[in-house]
């Protein structure tokens, strides 16, 4: 039995259609023990997104980003997020919308983009899954100071920090971003060994 054959849905209202899609979907499910239980569930209906973190073997060296989220800041985090550069696929595949997101954002424009896993984020409200991706630097694929894109409402500051900085301030706090994290997590125990 698959989980399509345990799922029956039975209405979905949209809530709210502005910057993402907001519905309540009521539907049945069948439970291991074979009943059916009626449930309702509000969830974001995001476009899939990728993330990437570009990386200096040889300098052992990482580009993050910093900017204001207003959720972060909602919740009580008061200064700008430090993550991994990121954004919507925007019905691009996914390799060609990291390499223009990374220099949209960072400045760099990458040669070779490696995918190393995919990941719901928050899987319990939000339909999204990321690409994530790595990707060596060097100097001069520098084209530009990155800082995102205005009209976006992005204003970024582009950070060049050593790995091992980079995974003391995931472990002190100043790193608290999940797609950061574990692209963090993902160099330290395959590129920075």
């Amino acid at each position: 039995m698959t989980i399509s054959d345990r799922v029956r849905i039975k209405d979905v209202r949209v809530l709210s259609d502005g910057w993402t899609t907001l519905k309540s979907t009521t539907f049945d499910y069948r439970r291991a023990n074979g009943e059916w239980q009626t449930q309702k569930r509000e969830t974001y209906e995001r476009d899939n997104a990728a993330a990437i973190l570009p990386y200096h073997r040889a300098q052992r060296s990482v580009i993050l980003v910093k900017q204001f989220r207003l959720p972060a800041f909602i919740r009580g985090y008061d200064d700008l997020l430090i993550e991994a550069a990121a954004g919507v696929l925007d019905n691009a595949e996914p390799e060609a919308r990291i390499r223009a997101e990374a220099e949209e954002e960072t400045g760099y424009r990458l040669h070779h983009v490696h995918k190393v896993f995919e990941a719901f984020m928050s899987p319990g409200a939000i339909t999204e899954k990321l690409h994530f991706f790595v990707a060596e630097y060097e100097p001069h694929m520098r084209v530009s100071d990155g800082g995102g894109l205005e009209h976006e409402g992005e204003d970024i500051e582009v950070l060049e920090l050593g790995i091992d900085e980079a995974l003391a301030m995931i472990a002190d706090g100043r790193i608290i971003d999940g797609k950061a994290i574990m692209l963090l997590q993902y160099a330290a125990l395959h590129i920075f060994r």
